[in-house]
């Protein structure tokens, strides 16, 4: 039922898997690393699972105590019913940390994280000592209204309609999903190398556990996230530092702009990766999230 990387341990020396039940939605997280350390929390996005911390981890292990989480909906976590809004999912994620007894923290968010981690900033910001974005845009806030159509351009963010259609995807890809997961991870990688066979394994295993339709959840809850997150910008801004990390040949751009309109302390930074900056440049991220959160 579990893969060898998945069960009864994490797959990773000095971290252990563990569940809380917050409103009736079981959630997994991985944690371990300096136990008198600031809390550091990490935040992936679709199709992936805290499997995508992996090779960052047991950098920051030795000064920060590192909490990777499954969302609603991603990896060993329940898959709610229903679309998910991020507004929803980050009170989940608050009622899990709480759990945990972490009063305040830093985040770390790629892709749906970010989309997940900017609500709890502006809900919780008294929880949160600092916030890295990494290649990342956030409905109502970064992410375009309106998704580019040029064959060069539209590869990076063409998933984002199709994932909101009712029914279609499901119907496409079942029992392909194979296909589509090795699409998504070797086309938006510059280093597609850096997944094994067994990564490629055990990132199918989560995405067909029990349907993956709570993956696209997030998507076909996208209008109503971008409005949520429109009204918490216009109510407050962020007031903790807030780190843009862009990768050069990831999917968006500079996000330092329009990250200064709903946050008063902005850093910007850039590494050489693809999308999968925590897989593909794990050392040179480690090195600039130790130079933000200290």
């Amino acid at each position: 039922m579990f893969s060898k990387l998945e069960w009864p341990q994490s797959g990773l020396p000095g971290f252990n898997r563990g569940y809380k039940t917050v409103d009736g939605i079981r959630m997994h997280y991985v944690s371990g690393g300096e136990p008198s350390g600031e809390v550091i929390v990490l935040m992936c996005g679709f199709p992936q699972s805290w499997y995508a911390w992996r090779k960052l981890m047991p950098l920051l292990a030795d000064r920060y105590h590192v909490i990777a989480l499954d969302l609603p909906g991603q990896g060993d976590s329940d898959r709610p019913t229903g679309t998910l809004d991020t507004t929803r999912s980050a009170k989940l994620v608050r009622g899990l940390l709480e759990q945990l007894g972490v009063e305040r923290h830093g985040f770390v968010l790629h892709d749906i994280g970010a989309w997940v981690g900017y609500p709890y900033a502006a809900l919780y910001g008294q929880h949160v000592t600092g916030v890295a974005i990494v290649d990342t845009g956030i409905p109502g806030i970064s992410l375009p209204d309106t998704l580019p159509w040029a064959s060069d351009v539209a590869w990076r963010t063409w998933h984002v309609a199709f994932h909101n259609i009712p029914d279609l995807p499901e119907a496409l890809l079942q029992d392909r999903e194979h296909i589509y997961l090795q699409w998504y991870l070797q086309r938006k990688a510059a280093k597609p190398q850096v997944f094994s066979q067994a990564d490629f394994e055990e990132y199918l295993r989560v995405f067909k556990a029990n349907g993956w339709k709570g993956g696209l959840a997030y998507y076909r809850a996208i209008s109503v996230s971008a409005q949520q997150n429109r009204e918490l910008s216009a109510s407050r801004k962020l007031e903790m530092p807030v780190l843009a990390v862009r990768a050069d040949q990831g999917s968006m751009p500079d996000l330092v702009p329009q990250l200064k309109a709903i946050a008063n302390n902005v850093t910007g930074t850039t590494i050489a990766s693809g999308h999968y900056v925590p897989e593909e440049e794990p050392e040179p991220l480690a090195a600039e999230l130790k130079k933000f959160f200290g």
